[in-house]
């Protein structure tokens, strides 16, 4: 085993060294003063993956708080944050840690013109436990909300025909 080498340019740790290198900026998002994101985490593309199709607050809570600590989730409700500014503070955010320098008016304009998908993200979000994260009701498929009925063969099928040529 080789001896442990000095850190270099005057830095003692490695998170030392990491924090210098990130910049440590800050913003203010409704209220609340939040890291900038400077790199995605590694859990992160794994978990949005596991959860894509959650419907609890507490996965996007989990999610949020990989970006910028625990807790933002419920102070940026608190604070009246409606689901376009959440959609536009997770693309700024993604697109920061990403390494790209985007403004807050190119993040909305990303969410507005597709989510950088090609989709549009519109009113539904961008999965269902950011919807239900802002208390909004769910969307019934029908008038009465309820179940469709079974159809069968006998009742969409056609008649087979022959000809009488």
């Amino acid at each position: 085993m080789s001896p442990a080498r000095k850190p270099q340019a005057g830095h003692e740790t490695w998170d030392a060294f990491w924090a210098e290198v990130s910049g440590g900026r800050t913003e203010v998002i409704r209220g609340i003063e939040v890291r900038v994101p400077t790199d995605v985490p590694m859990v992160m593309e794994q978990r949005i993956e596991e959860l894509r199709d959650s419907e609890e607050k507490e996965d996007l809570a989990e999610l949020l708080a990989l970006l910028f600590g625990q807790d933002v989730l419920d102070q940026w409700m608190a604070n009246g944050m409606g689901m376009l500014e959440l959609q536009t503070v997770m693309a700024w955010a993604m697109a920061q840690a990403g390494g790209r320098d985007l403004t807050f008016a190119e993040a909305l304009e990303v969410v507005r013109s597709g989510g950088g998908e090609g989709k549009p993200l519109g009113p539904k979000g961008p999965n269902r436990a950011a919807r239900r994260a802002t208390g909004a009701p769910a969307k019934r498929s029908a008038a009465g909300g309820g179940r469709s009925k079974r159809t069968t063969a006998g009742s969409t099928g056609s008649v087979r025909r022959t000809s009488r040529a």
